[in-house]
């Protein structure tokens, strides 16, 4: 039998040598860039000319302020149990087909929030194909998905892959021979995963959990379709006429996340301590007779999160389709309206990419080739960034232009837009470029040294080559983001600048619920791609 291989999986593994002063200056450049945002609301909030306790305190900030954390308490929650469920399904039994769920169950990743709650409404009002159906048998459905019980089932629904993915891994690494021992003691498999295989993925169910929760509270569009104000819809609302108001909100908003992601590495850090995994198969758990039963459980699960929010849009965009052909009521829109959001939405989501990329490349060689301060500190800023809502970021982003002279010229213009996109992102890329760093051979650059390559050339001719498959992972991650990406970019992409989620929404807020659709599902299926080649195809559980 052999011996499961204990394994730290914290950070890469770092040199120790004194980074050279012109890459600790860029490094700390970029960090100083990166918390502006973050810095201009503490600037704001400290500087508003209002009486800070009183408006902690007012009802206007204490109720959205609770109706956040209640959502978020909820969401993760539920998606917590979903996903290790879900997951515990898919790794530890002898469920059919379990490749195919496996495939399948963290599909629902492809879809923004605003986008699944659009199709969840959609399919319920006149006209749409749950409502259709139900009154052909004869039933008035008249269900109302607003309010809390709505944002919190399309939250669930469409979150639970970030607790399923990291327990999913988890649970197929797990060694089997204290599993083993268990049974042979004569323990139930219900005692087993009590008392020995739950306490090993704690830490992966507290870090996708955390993740859910930092995504509910950061969530402007689903929440907004659903009617439920939470920070995100009151910052959104009183940006314009009530600025101190909206400031406050977001420092609480800001203080919320950071709070949040502060948790998460620290769980992160403990679980990556006590990592074990092994190169066996895991143990199967037999169902039994409660196969049929497992195989409905997730059929609902993945009908309802992955199938139904697709069937509901591609109703409506058949429907408008049909309706253009035969001339009854023409589509409010044409080839161009699909072609230019889309393209709009590709090339900023690619120069997203790839400035996040040459951003974070010096701090990937400061943290995976040196230990330092510096280095610690120019990380933590970097993924502060990633903690705070899109919202916030463009907001700051939004008034800083506005009132920071010389810089009036950049107000609604695209390089404040790419700028919020990789602050917001750029910790995707970070980590992903750390590792591509790391995996360079240390000798393969010693022997370009003594073979008279200068710095310059031996990375362009060493060191990229080796980098670019990490590197371009990075990016990707960095461009699904964007892509969904809705608040940055109706507070600051230029007037007539339209992507693809800029448009769904538009269209939504009309009522054109074919046009929605027909966007919708272009979006969605550029994300599934890029879902299935950067985040499916590479999970360690599907090997």
């Amino acid at each position: 039998m052999s011996e499961p291989i204990k394994q730290t999986v914290d950070q890469p593994r770092v040199g120790t040598g004194r980074p050279t002063p012109a890459l600790t200056f860029v490094a700390l450049a970029i960090a100083a860039l990166f918390a502006v945002p973050g810095g201009y609301v503490l600037w704001r909030t400290a500087t508003a000319q209002v009486d800070h306790l009183d408006l902690l305190t007012s009802a206007a900030t204490l109720d959205p302020l609770w109706r956040t954390v209640q959502l978020a308490v909820l969401v993760s929650t539920t998606a917590a149990l979903l996903g290790t469920g879900l997951a515990w399904l898919t790794t530890r039994t002898d469920l059919p087909l379990k490749r195919f769920w496996r495939i399948v169950v963290p599909l629902p990743l492809v879809y923004p929030s605003f986008v699944g709650a659009a199709a969840f409404l959609s399919g319920l009002t006149p006209g749409g194909i749950v409502h259709d159906l139900a009154g052909a048998i004869g039933f008035d459905l008249n269900l109302r998905l607003h309010g809390l019980f709505g944002a919190w089932l399309v939250l669930t629904l469409f979150t639970y892959p970030y607790v399923y993915l990291p327990v999913a891994a988890r649970l197929a690494a797990l060694p089997r021979g204290l599993e083993e021992n268990a049974r042979l003691l004569g323990d139930r498999p219900r005692t087993v995963f009590r008392r020995i295989v739950f306490p090993q993925i704690t830490s992966s169910v507290a870090a996708g959990a955390l993740l859910v929760f930092l995504y509910t509270v950061s969530d402007f569009g689903a929440v907004h379709l659903m009617r439920f104000e939470t920070l995100t819809q009151t910052i959104f609302r009183t940006r314009l006429f009530d600025q101190d108001r909206s400031f406050t909100l977001a420092f609480l908003l800001l203080a919320l996340a950071l709070l949040v992601i502060a948790t998460e590495r620290t769980v992160a850090r403990r679980g990556a301590r006590s990592a074990i995994i092994s190169n066996q198969p895991a143990l199967q758990v037999p169902l039994g007779r409660m196969k049929p039963l497992a195989l409905t459980a997730i059929s609902f699960v993945v009908g309802l999160a992955l199938f139904a929010p697709a069937i509901s849009l591609a109703d409506w965009g058949l429907f408008g389709w049909l309706r253009d052909q035969n001339g009854t009521t023409a589509l409010r829109m044409d080839w161009s309206d699909v072609i230019v959001p889309t393209w709009n939405t590709i090339w900023i989501s690619l120069v997203a990419a790839a400035a996040a990329i040459a951003a974070m490349l010096p701090i990937a060689y400061l943290l995976a080739r040196h230990r330092s301060r510096t280095g610690d500190l120019v990380n933590t800023v970097v993924v502060a960034g990633f903690a705070i809502p899109g919202l916030v970021v463009a907001l700051s982003l939004m008034f800083w232009t506005l009132h920071a002279s010389p810089f009036e010229f950049l107000i609604g213009s695209l390089p404040v837009l790419v700028f919020a996109y990789v602050v917001h992102f750029g910790a995707q890329a970070l980590r992903t470029s750390q590792v591509a760093v790391s995996t360079v051979p240390k000798q393969m650059d010693d022997a370009a040294r003594l073979l008279g390559a200068r710095k310059f050339r031996r990375f362009f001719t060493v060191d990229l080559p080796l980098m670019t498959p990490g590197l371009a992972a990075g990016g990707g991650l960095v461009m699904l983001s964007t892509m969904k990406e809705l608040p940055a970019t109706l507070l600051v992409a230029p007037i007539g600048f339209r992507t693809l989620a800029v448009e769904i929404w538009s269209t939504y807020e009309a009522l054109y619920l074919p046009e929605t659709a027909l966007l919708a599902l272009v979006l969605v299926g550029i994300s599934a791609l890029l879902t299935w080649l950067l985040v499916v195809r590479r999970a360690s559980h599907l090997a």
